[in-house]
């Protein structure tokens, strides 16, 4: 299954966050009608992004609205500014006073979300995460929505790395929160990937909190802590930006430096075509929060569930199967691989 398959919208919906109730009213799905499809008419999703500023978000979110317009009923986006739990507290609450069907969250924090999550799910409110995964085990049990298989992307970027250098010298990881569950599990995967070259070191990982000042700020704190820096790995659409931009500015850097990570075809064109960075890594965000948002309708529909082996379709993605739980993962869906892109081919990709 493709994760670069066309899936675009026009509208991200509602970006303030709300503050609500938090009483346990029935949600909304009790009166929504029955398509034919079992698949309930008038839903209404909450996607809570890590922050409503991120290019990122923006596009997964704006692919839930368009899951959701699909299927007659609509997402309302709500988060904070910051990467942060307390700033997505308020709009758990918001859903559970609006008497939401489900909530899609990508998690700020591992933890600290989830009492607010367990409330929800009280309230009859069906919990997914995607992006970034919470760790609730059940305490609301969730699905997962996996962009790509979580070593997959973690291993990738060591090996697109390690070939741009010659497989030896000092690397850095220039990553989003230091909470983030997403960037975190990756990280775990490229440290031991980093075992099969022995000649690679990891010398600092340093976290942007998906800022784009901050990322300038710690980029320019390793490129000064390690003037031998071979390598940089940003597993984050925002970091890999804010360092593409300095190194596109800064060129001498390119003769002994390589940038690669997680970006948006979009952004880093530029970047690409002038040779600022070779290759990097992503799959379509639209496209996961489209899939998000048709599994939230079919879990608050009653139409698939979280036992392993349960289906459902996601529109023009086709169709998915819950996988089991696995070390530190539960219930999940995986989009599909990350797609590498290049000078070759980054043209043809508009997201």
């Amino acid at each position: 299954m493709s994760a670069l398959a066309a899936c675009s919208s026009s509208s991200s919906g509602s970006s303030a966050a709300a503050t609500g109730s938090t009483s346990a009213s029935t949600p909304a799905s009790a009166s929504a009608a029955a398509t034919a499809s079992g698949i309930k008419k008038g839903l209404v999703v909450y996607f809570i992004p890590k922050d409503t500023q991120n290019p990122y978000e923006v596009l997964a979110d704006a692919g839930g609205s368009k899951a959701l317009a699909e299927l007659g009923g609509k997402v309302v986006v709500s988060s904070g500014t910051a990467d942060t739990a307390a700033a997505q507290i308020p709009s758990i609450q918001a859903a559970i006073q609006a008497h939401a069907n489900a909530i899609v969250i990508a998690g700020n924090d591992p933890s600290a979300l989830c009492p607010s999550l367990q409330q929800a799910a009280s309230a009859g409110i069906s919990i997914l995460s995607f992006d970034s995964d919470v760790t609730c085990g059940s305490s609301p049990n969730h699905l997962f929505i996996n962009q790509a298989n979580t070593e997959t992307i973690g291993t990738s970027e060591v090996d697109i790395l390690a070939k741009e250098i010659g497989d030896s010298g000092q690397i850095a990881i220039l990553s989003a929160a230091a909470s983030a569950t997403n960037q975190n599990s990756w990280i775990v995967y490229m440290k031991q990937e980093l075992k099969k070259y022995p000649n690679i070191k990891l010398v600092s990982t340093v976290y942007g909190n998906d800022d784009p000042a901050t990322s300038l700020t710690v980029l320019q704190g390793l490129l000064s802590a390690y003037p031998n820096l071979k390598g940089i790995i940003s597993p984050t659409t925002v970091g890999i930006q804010a360092a593409a931009q300095y190194l596109d500015t800064h060129k001498s850097l390119l003769k002994k430096l390589t940038l690669t990570g997680l970006g948006l075809p979009s952004q880093m064109k530029p970047y690409v075509e002038d040779g600022t960075v070779k290759e990097f890594e992503l799959w379509n965000p639209s496209n996961l929060g489209y899939l998000a948002g048709y599994a939230a309708a079919a879990l608050a529909s009653g139409t698939a569930s979280l036992t392993p082996g349960s289906t459902f379709t996601a529109g023009t993605l086709g169709k998915f199967t819950v996988l089991a739980p696995t070390t530190g993962v539960g219930p999940s869906v995986v989009l599909g691989p990350p797609f590498v892109f290049d000078k070759a081919n980054i043209a043809q990709f508009n997201f």
